[in-house]
């Protein structure tokens, strides 16, 4: 993976998917970003996009063009769901059972069905969100009892610091649990294929742990 310095958002995104490994999906981070900006990003080729406020993501989604691939990477309230469900790629953020079993209510209300990913907490910080282990096989279990969700795979933030070491330890940790699945359930692996980690701070240490997916923002715009 080779570094990328330039000044411009979109030679930015151009080196930066050039870095990349082939199978590792880019989704640009573009909270608190105008609309401009993103089209800039979406005339060069992007097409996923994370938002993390529900009413910022409900206002570019009528703004922007119908293609952009929306992920929403924050948390989620249960009353804002309806606002993007129709329009969403991918929920990145299920850190609870009564989250996952909202999205499904509002999806059965809409006859659609929703992409998800859980979150397992893998942060040494405890603000940050998400399932333990136990919770989160639990709902893996249960996965056929939500009619109108795909569990499409997992997602975790690692610890804002700057041990590498133990921030690679984070993600791998992710990564033996994401395999555990797909031993314990091989007839999960046609939905069950995304690993969701990595962000602009820790993206390269995520990919060497096998993530399919990175958050990044800061350092494309």
């Amino acid at each position: 993976m080779t570094p990328f310095k330039s000044s411009s958002s979109i030679s930015k995104l151009k080196e930066f998917k050039a870095a990349l490994p082939k199978g590792v999906n880019l989704v640009v981070v573009s909270k608190f970003r105008s609309s401009q900006e993103i089209m800039d990003l979406y005339r060069a080729g992007q097409r996923d996009f994370g938002e993390n406020r529900a009413q910022e993501l409900k206002v570019k989604i009528e703004e922007l063009p119908n293609d952009i691939r929306w992920h929403f990477i924050g948390p989620l309230q249960t009353n804002k769901i309806k606002m993007f469900i129709e329009r969403v790629h991918l929920i990145h953020s299920i850190d609870s059972e009564r989250l996952l079993r909202a999205v499904d209510r509002e999806a059965q209300k809409r006859n659609i069905v929703v992409d998800c990913l859980l979150q397992l907490h893998i942060a040494r910080e405890e603000s940050k969100q998400g399932l333990t282990r136990r919770e989160l096989l639990s709902l893996v279990e249960q996965r056929e009892s939500f009619h109108n969700i795909r569990v499409r795979g997992v997602m975790g933030m690692a610890s804002f610091i700057d041990d590498k070491e133990v921030v690679s330890a984070e993600f791998a940790s992710l990564k033996e649990l994401y395999d555990t699945i797909l031993e314990l359930y091989p007839s999960i692996e046609t939905n069950f294929n995304q690993l969701s980690m990595g962000m602009s701070g820790d993206w390269q240490l995520a990919v060497e742990q096998g993530s399919t997916m990175v958050r990044v923002g800061s350092a494309i715009f």
